[in-house]
């Protein structure tokens, strides 16, 4: 018997990794890891945060990336789908450490899997902290963010990181705000988001867990000295000073008397209600529970329906501290701070009242303002060089609370705070809501019980301190009723 010493023709084996797809994969891997790098160290020398560039960096290159190891595994699934269909099977995997070529490759997988997980590492941590940022909730979204960064950048709360009050810690409000945050992306990427953004946010962490953090709720506070100036609309700009005792106060007896406005707090008393709007300025019933377990209701006349059904709020910081990081100056408010600081030059005839009004007016945009601003006063001042600078003065206290394009001012966001330009305390506190007998009602209208005047008016007035409180005296005449009754944010 002889043998065919001719060889057989053999199969070419099929590199699984050698197609067209994977390389295209590896080719788009390759790329975002070196723009990832790139845009990496450009972030971490830059002195200053760029919400855009960490977007790029931390979001967008390692998504590409991402995408290209995905498009080489389904390259390698195919191509290996291919070579079992014309070669069968392979055989199994084997790795034999006593062949060079295995320990060379062995270690080449561990060096790069080593690399990969620290790079992975790096990259967790830096998305984490970026997504977390200040400029990346205030800054990413420019059109729809820019009201509260603006605002919160002039706020008390300015070096308090959005998240302590919007996430909080701990993991699960965490991956709540990323899953509510898809909804955002989704919202402003197609035109779906309201103008302006409407408050209070639903899904807003409770003040216990974020305000009493910071705010010790049980400390005693007692009462702060408060002045405030004001300038009439008149052509003089006629001086008003109000100097008077805010009466703090506490709601825990541990630590002080009860009573001041933090009287509320629910430490020592429990105070619920019942609000009939979103915006929770209509409180037609209340509960108080006090220290000793007794409880009262109070209602309005209107009110007949119960609170079966009714969702039952119970107050806490935020019902009266409802604007903490985001407060809009009222033109009123913003022109008396300029004038009070000299910024506006009160002897100029009539400019309170005509800086009131050009903010007031309604404009398209925000250099439409700003223009308009500028024509209007420099045609109302015509040869007078002091209005100058006072224009500037005005186009930035524009800038700083009125933003057209997302519809947001501040009679858009009611500030619970007081009682001047919204009802307030008086939401309570209106003399309307009585016990069902009829016996009892919430104290109303009483200037003396959250603050003692101590001096008002102008000149030797105000050297006349009285420690046992005077009454208010309205600017200009008496008046009977409600503050924003009348006062709108322009008066």
């Amino acid at each position: 018997m002889t043998t065919d010493p001719t060889p057989q023709p053999t199969k070419p084996v099929i590199g699984i990794f050698r197609n067209w797809t994977s390389l295209i994969g590896v080719v788009l891997f390759l790329s975002s890891l070196f723009a990832f790098v790139l845009l990496f160290l450009l972030d971490t020398l830059s002195h200053s945060a760029n919400p855009y560039v960490g977007i790029l960096t931390y979001l967008v290159a390692p998504a590409f990336g991402a995408i290209g190891l995905v498009i080489v595994v389904v390259g390698v699934v195919w191509r290996n789908y291919r070579r079992v269909k014309e070669l069968g099977a392979p055989p199994a995997f084997q790795v034999d450490l006593t062949r060079s070529r295995d320990r060379r490759l062995l270690s080449f997988f561990l060096g790069g899997s080593v690399l990969f997980l620290l790079a992975t590492a790096v990259l967790s941590y830096h998305t984490y902290h970026f997504t977390e940022s200040v400029s990346f909730c205030g800054q990413a979204c420019h059109t729809v963010m820019k009201p509260e960064l603006v605002t919160y950048l002039h706020g008390p709360h300015a070096r308090v990181a959005c998240v302590e009050c919007h996430i909080g810690p701990g993991a699960g409000w965490y991956v709540k705000s990323k899953l509510s945050g898809m909804y955002q992306v989704y919202a402003t990427a197609f035109d779906k988001f309201p103008r302006p953004i409407p408050t209070p946010i639903r899904n807003l962490r409770p003040a216990q867990e974020t305000c009493e953090q910071c705010h010790w709720p049980a400390k005693f506070v007692g009462n702060l000295d408060r002045t405030y100036e004001y300038f009439l609309a008149d052509e003089t700009n006629s001086h008003h000073t109000i100097r008077m005792t805010m009466k703090v106060g506490g709601g825990d007896p541990k630590h002080g008397p009860v009573g001041g406005i933090h009287w509320h707090m629910n430490v020592g008393n429990k105070v619920e209600y019942i609000a009939l709007d979103e915006a929770r300025q209509q409180i037609p019933w209340v509960r108080v529970i006090d220290s000793q377990g007794v409880v009262k209701e109070f209602r309005t006349e209107g009110f007949t329906n119960g609170i079966s059904g009714q969702p039952v709020r119970t107050m806490d910081c935020m019902d009266c501290h409802n604007r903490p990081a985001h407060q809009y100056q009222t033109p009123n408010d913003a022109v008396n701070l300029a004038m009070a600081l000299g910024q506006i030059d009160r002897a100029l005839p009539s400019i309170k009242a005509n800086a009131v009004a050009v903010l007031t007016e309604e404009y398209a945009n925000e250099t439409e303002a700003t223009e308009k601003i500028a024509t209007t006063l420099a045609e109302k001042y015509k040869g007078d060089a002091r209005i100058r600078p006072i224009i500037d003065v005005v186009q930035r206290i524009y800038r700083d609370n009125f933003f057209p394009e997302m519809k947001a001012a501040w009679n858009n966001y009611p500030d619970n705070i007081g009682h001047k330009d919204w009802p307030g305390c008086f939401r309570c506190h209106d003399g309307k809501h009585v016990t069902a007998d009829g016996k009892d009602m919430i104290k109303a209208n009483d200037c003396k019980a959250c603050h003692t005047i101590l001096a008002q008016g102008s000149g030797d007035e105000l050297r006349m301190l009285t420690p046992e409180g005077q009454d208010f005296k309205h600017p200009g005449g008496d008046y009977e009723g409600l503050c924003n009754d009348c006062h709108n944010g322009s008066m």
